[in-house]
């Protein structure tokens, strides 16, 4: 089966089977971290030059709708959500905005960088809004 076919269910059921992992279990190793930032950030930029094709404009394709994230029936981001505990989801949401605002300055894509940071602040003020009503 792939990825993309899975169906919510299935989705449940892996997530039982295999709890997120908490921070503190996770391996702390900065040179394969590193290596994982290089390897998404070139497959990104690759992925979304050539397919975004959307009636979007450019910047609005790569931040709120990048098409690599949407090729199946869950979108990537729901898939992450599915996959971790609630704590977890909100620490990757902040951690990701941290990073665009880190980095920001140093990649000549500030605009990018900056409105990408604001997708993932956007969605963990959601979160937790809708948790502490």
């Amino acid at each position: 089966m792939r990825l993309n076919d899975a169906t919510p269910a299935e989705w449940d059921r892996l997530r039982k089977e295999h709890p997120a992992m908490e921070k503190e279990e996770k391996v702390q190793d900065p040179l394969y971290n590193k290596w994982i930032d290089a390897a998404m950030e070139e497959a990104h930029e690759m992925i979304v030059k050539e397919s975004c094709t959307q009636d979007l404009d450019w910047g609005e394709c790569v931040i709120n709708r990048p098409i690599h994230y949407n090729t199946g029936n869950i979108e990537c981001i729901e898939a992450i959500e599915e996959s971790m505990s609630s704590v977890a989801f909100k620490g990757y949401l902040k951690g990701n905005c941290m990073k665009y605002l880190w980095r920001y300055d140093y990649k000549g894509k500030q605009g990018e960088d900056l409105r990408k940071a604001q997708w993932y602040l956007d969605k963990l003020t959601i979160m937790v809004t809708e948790e502490n009503t």
